[in-house]
């Protein structure tokens, strides 16, 4: 009798144990797949124009996306995910805005937002000479070793990541002294295929925030003008600590668990308020800590400064369309903000030409597109960064993690900068050599590598 009594004891307690693991799965990890799997299928198929069985199986078969359904609705333009039938999320297309998951406001106010976007000018861009347009040079440099080159490209196409898979790069592009002189594209994806940034977005913010800065409406060293802010202790954080990731507001960034990014990315639908009300763990500008959040606080405060009225074109107006880069989009949340943090969409070539901004140092064309000292300082890492490895939303080619005698990328000029977005959407800047490279894919590759490589071509 007492061994039934003690068995019906761990029975019941098995149960327990999965019931509330199941109930914390249900509120953690199951709307985290449904909201990044409806998402991000919604992106693909709307604005990639891919078919949602590839799709799926491209993009979304890894555990534990794989664990999630997903369904396509083609009458109202809209992607519907769930774990098991639970944790439902649905995402919506609108046309100009990309795609949006629906939380906290309904969907009916969301399709009423209005955004007001400047008209694409109407041009034959294969007529006019890159970067102002897509007819590229004839000549190719006697310097380059073309064949190193190419063997170069060749590799990352088929390199497997470091865990396991095919790193599946779907595009690269070699941009040397502001000419193109490499450009691959996997089966699929080709130079009109608007590809996901991820986090290159956060370097797109902070190239806004430095037009701001240039037209007198921002100073990095002013307190971030947070309403919520006021008389907290977060009153000291400045815009530069946002830009450089030191607020020491207590943000998780870890994409393999629950973390505050996933809760804010696919189950808050106003990200920079959800961030902004997080605790302060450390005291401003003592502390690194990479934050997606810290970058839609950025992207709210532009909102704020700007207008309403200009919100929606002012990326567009100010940045993209001044330096020929007609293919961005930029999706909101639902409360009608640019997710700063992660969701910006590109032609290879349009990263390309935002890279050669940089390389430029701010200028397009003759025009002073970001204030004259913006990519220095961008590329100036803050004294909290142990690493110095961070700027102003990009990386910088800063030290080993635990070893400040080595280079992170030793076999890379230091004067190397870039913006990093998740699975390896890289846009690298190498002044020294001339370069500007951009590798975009599902997966990380050997960066170092790589970018080796491709210098290893160049004759000097």
């Amino acid at each position: 009798m007492r061994i039934k009594k003690l068995f019906k004891i761990l029975i019941i307690s098995l149960l327990l144990i999965i019931s509330g693991l199941f109930v914390w799965l249900s509120f953690t990890v199951f709307p985290a797949v449904s909201g990044y799997g409806s998402k991000n299928l919604c992106s693909a198929i709307y604005l990639q124009h891919r078919t949602p069985r590839d799709a799926i199986l491209e993009d979304l078969s890894d555990f534990p996306l794989s664990l999630g359904t997903f369904t396509a609705n083609e009458k109202d333009s809209s992607v519907t995910g769930s774990v098991l039938g639970i944790a439902k999320r649905k995402t919506i297309f609108r046309k100009g805005c990309g795609c949006t998951v629906i939380n906290d406001i309904t969907e009916e106010q969301i399709r009423k937002q209005q955004f007001f976007f400047p008209e694409k000018p109407s041009i034959n861009s294969d007529t006019i000479p890159w970067p102002y347009g897509d007819k590229l040079a004839d000549t190719f440099p006697t310097n380059i070793n073309g064949l190193q080159l190419q063997k170069a490209i060749n590799s990352v196409m088929n390199e497997t990541s470091a865990n396991g898979h095919p790193a599946s790069t779907r595009a690269v592009l070699v941009i040397y002294k502001g000419n193109i002189i490499a450009e691959r594209y996997a089966p699929g994806f080709d130079k009109h295929t608007v590809m996901l940034g991820w986090s290159v977005s956060k370097s797109l913010v902070a190239a806004l925030v430095g037009i701001l800065v240039k037209e007198g409406k921002i100073d990095v060293d002013a307190p971030a003008p947070v309403t919520e802010w006021a008389n907290t202790n977060k009153s000291g954080i400045t815009i530069k600590h946002l830009l450089q990731q030191t607020t020491g507001i207590g943000f998780t960034e870890n994409y393999s668990k629950p973390s505050s990014v996933t809760k804010m990315l696919f189950s808050k639908g106003n990200m920079a308020a959800f961030t902004s009300s997080l605790p302060l763990k450390y005291s401003p500008g003592t502390v690194f800590n990479y934050s997606s959040g810290n970058s839609n606080i950025l992207s709210d405060i532009i909102r704020h400064v700007v207008g309403e009225k200009e919100y929606s074109a002012f990326p567009y107006k100010e940045l993209f369309h001044k330096i020929n880069a007609y293919s961005f989009l930029l999706e909101p949340d639902a409360s009608g903000t640019y997710i700063g943090s992660s969701y910006s969409y590109a032609t290879t070539r349009d990263f390309g030409r935002f890279g050669l901004l940089y390389y430029y140092n701010g200028k397009w064309n003759g025009a002073q597109i970001l204030p004259e000292n913006w990519v220095k300082e961008s590329t100036l890492p803050a004294n909290a960064d142990r690493r110095k490895h961070y700027g102003y939303q990009f990386w910088l080619n800063g030290y080993e993690e635990g070893d400040t005698t080595k280079s992170w990328y030793p076999d890379v000029p230091s004067d190397m900068f870039f913006a990093d977005g998740y699975g390896g959407q890289d846009i690298y800047i190498i002044p020294s050599k001339k370069l500007v490279i951009v590798r975009l894919g599902l997966y990380t590759i050997n960066e170092n590598k790589f970018l080796r490589e491709v210098i290893q071509s160049i004759r000097n």
